[in-house]
């Protein structure tokens, strides 16, 4: 599973690779975000939040305990309910786009014609909210069938499909269609939804599910994800309505090069290059943690819960804590080498690389607040993430706003309220579910995570010299950053295994195990 959601990664860099050339730091890139940001709010909900974390551990005790007629029939009403729930909010969304965009990015009426702009892409657009809860209906029946490569390869044909359908729409037929460049990219997104759908569709009937419409809201099982959804959804929303609410900040927010243009795009851009390791991390380790605590809930074996989640969460901090680092210290290089070029200039790599720093200080417990959230879920408990989110998103207005009016930090601002909010949610809801569950081991963690963080500042320290003599050498353009990446990434793994190494850090050696197994395959095949 982790080399579909790698690929999956990489094929979504790929296609913010393709946008930043052809658009820049534009106005129309700007209206093009906040059209995708609006309907992609559910996608974090629907795909990786709420509905798969109610749906799949109902639906898991059904196959368990009920067998795989029920659970089909479980599955049919969820997906009526879609049809129907989802579906009349894009009708809502589509009617509603100018006052959306006046909500959540009220500066574009500075910029004439931005404002218009958003709100013809943010019509196009909304119809993938239904296709992607589709989707993650699929993605949650094949997870619980303990098939993880189908639905992680989902976001791989998303990301393909719109770059292709917006390319073939926007540049090839464009013209004679009377489409704009903008405009066929905003028409491939929703095509890139159907083919994410379609593509998990095979898989699920031969696991011999064939959903078909049955509408029945008094059911015990459709009512009670219903009711898990509710708070699940507040819960999961939280970052992503930071997101937002970050992004009407950063519509007022005048650059002296780019004036009202710009910051929204260098936000979208550097939040994207965080949700590599995050999605590769973070909701990967996440999707595969939930059906096994699941089962250990419905087992009533409550050490294993505690077993499964400690090694989950000291898994994703071995890997994030690091890459966290990595970001901050080469994060300009790493901009450069993958985005800069034709319309994506020097001045964007930089204003880039600058939020993208401020993001990392919260990619670890933004990774592992994925995990923790997935055990409140397995236990039945959406109410809890909820209310910690509320509080979040009151903080991060605060701390924007505070950076806005008195730092002068500018968008960078905005990116560090992102971190402090992830940081405070998963310390909040770590500290609440070791007290309702008897401890999740946290004093081994806190051990593990120090030393952790020791191997890490040691490979910046490393790394960061590193980098200075390369750009002091061969200077920071394409070139030198290719060459300052080819160097300095294996030299900072090396640097951060073997001093993690000599620290004894336990959760290394899994991670060794866990790469050794696919390895020692490779070789007796071939």
């Amino acid at each position: 599973m982790s080399a579909a959601v790698a690929t999956s990664r990489v094929t979504g860099l790929v296609r913010e690779i393709v946008l930043a050339r052809l658009f820049g730091a534009s106005m129309d890139f700007d209206a093009f975000r906040l059209g995708f940001q609006l309907p992609n709010l559910t996608r974090d909900l629907f795909a990786e939040g709420a509905l798969s974390s109610a749906f799949v551990p109902l639906f898991t005790e059904y196959l368990t305990n009920r067998g795989k007629e029920e659970a089909q029939r479980l599955a049919s009403l969820v997906m009526t309910a879609i049809l129907i729930g989802i579906g009349a909010l894009c009708l809502l969304g589509v009617a509603l786009a100018p006052q959306l965009v006046d909500l959540f990015a009220s500066g574009f009426a500075l910029v004439p014609g931005k404002r218009e702009l958003a709100i013809e892409l943010t019509r196009i657009m909304f119809p993938f909210l239904l296709l992607v809860a589709l989707a993650a209906q699929s993605m949650g029946i094949l997870n619980a069938c303990n098939l993880f490569g189908v639905p992680a390869l989902a976001s791989t044909m998303f990301n393909i499909g719109s770059v292709v359908f917006g390319l073939l729409l926007g540049f090839v037929l464009g013209p004679s269609l009377g489409l704009s460049k903008i405009h066929g990219m905003a028409y491939g997104v929703v095509l890139g939804g159907a083919l994410q759908y379609f593509w998990q569709l095979p898989s699920v009937l031969r696991q011999g599910f064939r959903l078909r419409p049955a509408m029945d809201f008094s059911d015990p099982g459709l009512r009670h994800i219903l009711r898990m959804m509710g708070p699940a959804i507040l819960g999961s929303a939280a970052v992503q309505i930071n997101v937002l609410v970050n992004t009407n900040f950063a519509s007022f927010i005048s650059d002296p090069l780019r004036g009202y243009n710009g910051a929204v795009s260098w936000l979208g851009w550097a939040f994207r290059f965080m949700q590599f390791p995050l999605g590769l991390f973070g909701v990967a380790i996440a999707s595969a943690t939930l059906p096994a605590i699941s089962r250990s809930v419905a087992s009533g074996d409550h050490e294993d819960f505690r077993q499964t989640l400690a090694r989950s969460v000291g898994f994703v901090f071995l890997l994030t804590v690091p890459s966290s680092i990595g970001l901050i210290v080469l994060g300009r290089a790493m901009v450069a080498a993958i985005y800069q070029g034709g319309e994506f200039n020097d001045y964007d790599t930089k204003q880039t690389a600058v939020a993208l720093s401020c993001y990392a200080i919260g990619l670890a417990a933004y990774a592992a607040l994925k995990v923790v959230t997935q055990a409140f879920y397995a236990l039945k408990d959406s109410r809890t993430p909820m209310y910690v989110s509320l509080v979040s998103i009151a903080i991060n207005f605060c701390v924007a706003w505070g950076a806005l009016h008195y730092t002068g930090l500018g968008h960078a601002g905005l990116a560090l309220s992102t971190s402090a909010v992830a940081l405070f949610n998963f310390t909040a809801l770590f500290w609440i579910l070791r007290k309702r569950i008897g401890g999740i081991y946290g004093r081994h963690l806190a051990n593990s995570i120090g030393r952790m963080s020791v191997s890490a500042l040691a490979m910046g320290v490393v790394v960061s010299l590193l980098n200075m003599a390369i750009e002091g050498q061969f200077g920071t353009g394409r070139g030198g950053s290719l060459l300052a990446l080819a160097i300095c990434i294996p030299a900072g793994i090396s640097v951060f295994y073997f001093v993690t190494k000599a620290l004894g850090v336990p959760e290394l050696t899994m991670a060794a195990n866990s790469l050794a197994g696919p390895l020692r395959r490779l070789r007796g095949r071939a």
